[in-house]
């Protein structure tokens, strides 16, 4: 009788004695770990576009309507990152939403430390004619940036807490074990990359996903594309940047997890320079390299920290 009294009391204090977990959809891959790090078994987690996937070429299907209809709680990266079709199958189906990225202070989408030409044409339409995803004015690409990401995870577990009240201190709980470890990551990758010369410090990606990690950790990352996979560089661009590659002694030149490889490829191929591996930007992975937000954070530190000695 004693030991039946100590389990129930354990799972009240876990809030999940009896509870049906909570159906919540996220955007990305990235976000759905971080609902489910803080949600634990109190929460049902879909995201809409899975590891490996590319939330810039992402396109809304009849499918994931319905798992916005039928869900308790939608949570949204914001900033531009999903889609007009995205935003607009949320507000329509009056199921209640939160923003990550709500109180973060966002970069502006053409905030670059590029020393090459930049030709973009100014496009501010959802999408192009083939149904591309842009983005607005602001880079959405906050989770590169493991302090930021502490608000990203009290945004979600507000909006956890606010769904299902019941829950408050078991999401409390577990947001307070999340921020320790997204506070670890902080101080693994500041001493890493201060171990690196800031001259080393230059690196190469397919698109520019880096922003915030470059503003907090003061690495310069060039990239062929913008803040969407689907802009296109010109061929300008493109020989400014193995220019730069070659006047710079850049020697860390990196695929990404989401993104044809072909780009990056040639760039290698015309400036000598051998690629140094893949990182992991926009989605985790169907593996186990990088399958949390963790792994994945720890992976593109340890792989960058590499190439740039």
């Amino acid at each position: 009788m004693k030991h039946w009294k100590i389990g129930v009391i354990t799972a009240l204090l876990s809030g999940s004695l009896y509870a049906a977990p909570l159906p919540v959809v996220t955007s990305f891959s990235i976000l759905g770990d971080v609902a489910h790090q803080i949600g634990g078994n109190r929460v049902n987690v879909q995201s809409l576009v899975g590891p490996d996937q590319d939330t810039h070429a992402y396109h809304l299907t009849s499918g994931d309507i319905r798992k916005i209809r039928n869900a308790k709680l939608v949570l949204l990266n914001g900033l531009g990152l999903e889609g007009a079709d995205v935003q607009r199958a949320v507000q329509q189906s009056r199921v209640p939403y939160a923003e990550a990225t709500a109180g973060i202070t966002a970069l502006k989408a053409d905030d670059d430390d590029h020393d090459h030409d930049d030709d973009h044409d100014d496009d501010h339409d959802d999408h192009d004619e083939h149904g591309h995803h842009h983005h607005g004015e602001f880079d959405p690409h906050v989770w590169s940036d493991p302090v930021l990401m502490q608000t990203y995870a009290r945004n979600v577990a507000n909006a956890l807490i606010k769904a299902d009240p019941q829950g408050r201190t078991y999401y409390q709980q577990r947001l307070n074990n999340y921020e320790n470890q997204l506070k670890q990551l902080h101080a693994e990758a500041q001493r890493s990359f201060n171990a690196i010369p800031q001259a080393r410090r230059k690196v190469l990606t397919g698109h520019e996903a880096f922003a915030y990690m470059s503003k907090r950790y003061n690495i310069n990352f060039i990239a062929p594309q913008g803040v969407s996979t689907s802009d296109e560089p010109s061929a300008k661009e493109v020989a400014a940047i193995i220019r730069q590659i070659k006047r710079d002694g850049i020697k860390a030149i990196f695929t990404e997890n989401i993104k044809d490889t072909r780009m990056v490829d040639r760039i290698a191929r015309e400036t000598g320079v051998k690629p140094s591996g893949k990182l992991y930007s926009d989605a985790l992975s169907k593996n186990a390299q990088a399958d949390t937000y963790v792994k994945m954070f720890r992976h593109n530190v340890r792989a960058l920290s590499n190439a740039m000695k």
